[in-house]
């Protein structure tokens, strides 16, 4: 299995099917658009014997946040910083869950922004859990501001990934 940015002239998006109907639509409809227009970055899990089938995908952004929904130790330590990298979106077709793609997608998104902080300098990652997901995010570091947000700095996905 391989992950690589979202092509649509190679990847079927018609077939992808996750069961949450916005990130069906989103994958179908509006991630090569946005990835076109350079707003964010859409990257597909696919196995290289059958290329165009979509195993699951995420995107990747960059947003401007607001210091006071993180812990007060790192709005002291941030206090001049208002980006931040996001995971706006993670997927799986609904054939392939429970096999743990999430996680490799999840891993393969972090260390892209990881990279990207080391590029640009950015210190936190924020995701948008789906669908009650939080938990899943939960066990990788991730910390919730509410039901939906989460964040990680990137020193602590530079640790995690070390790990790797």
């Amino acid at each position: 299995m391989v992950i690589v940015p979202l092509n649509s002239r190679i990847h079927d998006r018609s077939g992808f099917d996750c069961g949450v109907k916005p990130l069906n639509n989103f994958l179908k409809l509006t991630a090569n658009q946005l990835g076109e227009r350079d707003h964010s970055r859409s990257y597909v899990l696919v196995d290289p014997i059958q290329p165009s089938q979509i195993i699951g995908f995420y995107t990747l952004t960059m947003i401007n946040f607001q210091l006071d929904n993180l812990p007060l130790t790192l709005q002291n330590k941030h206090k001049f910083v208002e980006s931040a990298g996001l995971i706006s979106r993670l997927a799986v077709d609904k054939r392939f869950q429970g096999k743990r793609f999430g996680s490799k997608l999840l891993v393969d998104a972090l260390v892209n922004l990881k990279r990207a902080a080391e590029i640009v300098g950015f210190p936190v990652v924020f995701v948008d859990a789906k669908e009650g997901r939080a938990d899943f995010y939960s066990q990788y570091g991730f910390e919730p501001i509410d039901q939906q947000r989460l964040f990680m700095t990137v020193a602590a996905i530079r640790k995690m990934l070390s790990k790797y």
